[in-house]
């Protein structure tokens, strides 16, 4: 399946982008997107990730949300760094890329 609920992706890039995949599990026309993000490579993760989506007069907002259990190793690396300084500017580079799409 290529798009809708149970469509998936995966990669096997460079150092940057690693190895993963990527299935929606939920999708709601002009509501929720939802996908099983699932790393390999440089570090094992499985995270879940949703876009939410709200229409607002001729917009539409999107949030984009990724949680997923942290293993002991990584609390520690949370001490003494800020995730969201970390991944943030690729949220919102992410965002920038997907209104930009969206506008064309």
């Amino acid at each position: 399946m290529t798009s809708g609920k149970g469509a998936t992706y995966g990669w096997d890039g460079n150092n940057n982008v690693g190895q993963g995949s990527m299935e929606i599990t939920d999708a709601v026309p002009s509501s929720k997107i939802e996908l099983k993000l699932d790393f390999v490579k440089p570090m094992e993760g499985h995270n879940t990730v949703v876009f939410t989506l709200a229409p607002r007069g001729d917009t539409t907002q999107v949030g984009w949300m990724m949680q997923g259990p942290t293993p002991f190793i990584g609390k520690i690396i949370h001490v003494f760094m800020n995730m969201d300084k970390m991944v943030g500017g690729d949220f919102e580079a992410g965002l920038a890329n997907l209104k930009a799409a969206a506008e064309k």
